[in-house]
């Protein structure tokens, strides 16, 4: 008997409304989940009536954004404008700032009918990756690690589920993965002793993990995000990591290695990604969805942990806990 083969597609919208093309892709079982960009949203009313009209389409799909803070934030208009997370470092009650800005991110996000934002970012800050760089917290993997999981507090408190990413670790390799195929030529000891530090100490604490399109010769010739090794052996087997694995997006230059995008999804799942996503490329998204229902994909298992919890009111600038942490970030000079 055939193993069944567990996985689902995220895939994106081309505008700030749905299609009936849109539609009818987002009905198909196999799509699992939407990540919205830039170029679908507005203001904060206009996203809330965008995640409506898709959960009355498909009210169990995972909405998803990346909300980091700094340069890598979607939602801008009416929303408050965090500051990179490499910042906070430097502030002498950076623990609890990094937590009030996990809150308000996550409040944010939910307000507006939002599940997640992959976040936080546990890449460490080698001064190498241009790609990283002020998106890490820090290069130290230790106060990284105590300042990710202030965040991660800040985020549950407000009602979401925290994605690390890009492991093992991002920060050493130099090419941007979304244009090339990175490169990370040390050993593993030398990943164990520094990068996979803080996706080890706070394994219990993310719901999800999204692995790196960075390849490690010495450990495995695919990237991490294709990569049994790390994926099931190291990450579910020496980490103890139980939650849900995301791809990076699969139509980045670092997943060409292994071929089209049915290639790239098959890969991604088979090495035990539970959710591969496909971006700004609808053929591509098509191709793959197209691979999933060959396939027959069974749903993954555990995505429901995703979903938000308790979503914040669109009152809640009005809450003490935002003035507090607004102003806490003011004081630090971290936000306007």
């Amino acid at each position: 008997m055939k193993t069944p083969l567990y996985g689902s597609l995220m895939l994106d919208v081309h505008g700030t409304w749905l299609t009936a093309e849109d539609r009818q892709i987002l009905r198909q079982p196999e799509v699992g989940g939407l990540i919205l960009f830039a170029r679908n949203i507005e203001d904060p009313r206009q996203v809330r009536e965008l995640s409506a009209a898709i959960r009355a389409v498909r009210p169990d799909l995972l909405l998803a954004v990346d909300q980091e803070g700094g340069r890598v934030q979607r939602l801008r208009q009416g929303f408050v404008r965090l500051p990179a997370m490499r910042a906070l470092a430097d502030n002498d009650n950076a623990e609890y700032l990094a937590e009030q800005c996990g809150w308000l991110m996550a409040t944010e996000v939910l307000a507006v009918g939002l599940d997640l934002s992959f976040a936080p970012v546990l890449d460490l800050d080698h001064q190498r990756s241009a790609v990283v760089g002020s998106r890490s917290f820090e290069g130290n993997p230790e106060l990284a690690t105590m300042l990710a999981g202030a965040f991660i507090r800040g985020m549950a408190a407000a009602g979401m589920a925290a994605t690390g990413k890009h492991f093992p670790g991002h920060g050493w390799a130099e090419a941007d993965s979304h244009v090339a195929i990175p490169v990370d030529e040390r050993s593993l000891e030398q990943i164990r002793s520094n990068d996979l530090i803080p996706f080890q100490c706070l394994s219990q604490e993310l719901a999800a993990v999204m692995p790196a399109h960075v390849i490690y010769p010495q450990v495995d010739n695919q990237p991490a995000g294709f990569s049994r090794r790390w994926l099931q052996d190291i990450l579910r087997g020496e980490l103890g990591f139980q939650g849900v694995i995301f791809s990076d997006d699969l139509s980045m230059a670092g997943a060409h290695v292994v071929g089209d995008a049915a290639s790239r999804i098959e890969a991604a799942l088979n090495a035990g990604c539970d959710m591969g996503l496909v971006c700004n490329d609808r053929g591509a998204a098509e191709l793959a969805l197209s691979t999933l229902q060959r396939l027959q994909v069974q749903p993954p298992r555990g995505l429901a942990r995703m979903r938000g919890q308790g979503f914040a009111s669109t009152e809640y600038r009005q809450q003490p806990r935002w003035l507090t942490a607004v102003a806490a970030l003011r004081a630090a000079q971290l936000i306007d």
